[in-house]
């Protein structure tokens, strides 16, 4: 039985504390994959996980990892032969939890797009395409998310907890996102499946646009990835069902048929 009760007829605004199940909280677990100030890699990817209870999953993965006595942080640039059927285990695991959602969002830096909406600052952008991302992330007016970002050294000056949660909550008028903290994603195993997915989402992009060459782990991982989802590849139209959100910048596509104008 859901502990969510949903009645159409109570006003989000009306909402008070004592209508604990009528509200819906959701753990946002957020990662990126590539760098807003590495010139030599243009693309740029950030993504979410949400889900509800994810206690479900995270035990599922942690009673894997013991039984397989692997307690190594598992990355997407760091597939091998040694840790790529754990990884394929995790990719299994996500797709057999119900009540969770995806949502990622890649960007060309070197875009119209990119150049005319975001300042040159790179720690602006970066909340930037988190607000960006978490609107997305919002599909119910009484859902509340509680975001679990991977942990990046910043200056003293950067508040980005406080102002992802100030700004969230005044964009939509209401008590939106109850706090934002980072944690260290060797501890975390959500945020290590946040890296699995936007790095193969990232890399079939980059595969597409002929950005890179081709790792056989890493390519085995993104086919791996589209079979389950029923996908042919993410550069047309990103992709979108039920569970997954998936938006690939269209300034990418123009990138691979200028290329291919040239040849």
């Amino acid at each position: 039985m859901s502990f969510f009760k949903f009645h159409k007829e109570i006003e989000t605004r009306d909402l008070k504390l004592s209508d604990y199940d009528q509200i819906w909280s959701k753990f946002c677990f957020f990662d990126e994959s590539g760098s807003l100030s590495n010139v030599n890699d243009p693309l740029f990817t950030i993504g979410i996980i949400k889900i509800s209870q994810p206690y479900y999953l995270s035990s599922k993965i942690c009673y894997e990892r013991s039984k397989r006595k692997f307690f190594d942080e598992l990355k997407f640039n760091k597939l091998s032969r040694n840790n790529l059927d754990f990884a394929k285990f995790v990719i299994d695991s996500f797709f057999d939890t119900k009540g969770v959602n995806f949502y990622s969002y890649t960007i060309d830096k070197e875009g119209d797009y990119f150049y005319n909406n975001f300042s040159r600052e790179p720690w602006q952008i970066y909340e930037d395409l988190t607000m960006k991302l978490l609107q997305e992330a919002v599909l119910s007016p009484k859902e509340i998310l509680i975001l679990i970002a991977d942990y990046i050294t910043t200056p003293n000056t950067v508040k980005y907890e406080v102002n992802i949660k100030r700004e969230m909550n005044n964009r939509n008028r209401r008590l939106t996102m109850a706090g934002v903290c980072r944690f260290d994603s060797k501890a975390n195993d959500l945020l290590q499946l946040v890296d699995l997915l936007i790095g193969a989402v990232s890399y079939d992009v980059k595969l597409s646009a002929h950005i890179v060459s081709g790792d056989k782990y890493k390519i085995a991982l993104v086919k791996y990835l589209k079979a389950n989802m029923g996908a042919v590849n993410f550069i047309d139209n990103g992709f979108r069902d039920r569970t997954f959100n998936i938006f690939v910048d269209k300034d990418i596509k123009k990138r691979v048929n200028s290329s291919t104008q040239s040849v």
